[in-house]
């Protein structure tokens, strides 16, 4: 039986992201927001000192990547996932200040999944290597922070049906472990 993947839209409520299940196949529409490791860095540094973030975290996907420049007539260029693992160390942060979704490619560490069951946040898995058939998903795209730091500054974008899977849902399952053990002869 062919699934048909699901229509989800931004911001995440509470009960979409409850009701996200690990492997199911999603169409993502709305508003997220780009940042890899050094705009990650920055957010930690700003809710370390109880400073206003430029963005509200509140209901929000963040996209692991640095979108390439536009070409003409177009938004952005290539749009791939990063390894998400590189924003491991300050995601627990984020999500406990009201991160809903994460996008990127590869597993998470169990300090981020704990994150993720403590306060409802899901992490979404995006086709590595896909990124100028990402970019078709893409209709606006908006530096909004630290512009300083190029492809990797903080970008608003919004979206059409951006094919993801969820890789590890709010309760902990996990894509990454639970599908090979399918697989697996022991």
């Amino acid at each position: 039986m062919v699934m048909t993947p699901r229509k989800i839209t931004t911001p995440l409520t509470a009960e979409v992201v409850d009701s996200l299940v690990m492997g199911e196949e999603i169409l993502l529409s709305g508003t997220i927001y780009t940042a890899r490791d050094q705009a990650h860095q920055r957010l930690c540094a700003l809710l370390a000192k109880d400073e206003a973030l430029p963005i509200d975290l509140t209901g929000t996907v963040i996209y692991f990547a640095g979108p390439t420049p536009p070409p003409p007539d177009k938004p952005v260029g290539s749009a791939g996932p990063t390894t998400s693992g590189r924003m491991d160390a300050f995601s627990p942060k984020l999500i406990a200040s009201g991160l809903s979704g994460m996008i990127g490619k590869g597993t998470r560490s169990p300090e981020v999944i704990e994150a993720m069951k403590v306060h409802g946040a899901v992490y979404f898995a995006a086709t590595g290597g896909a990124g100028a058939l990402i970019a078709r998903c893409i209709k606006t795209s908006e530096c909004v922070a630290y512009a300083d730091l190029g492809p990797e500054a903080i970008y608003r974008m919004g979206i059409e049906n951006l094919p993801l899977v969820v890789a590890i849902d709010r309760n902990g399952r996990n894509l990454y472990r639970n599908g090979p053990a399918k697989y697996r002869k022991d």
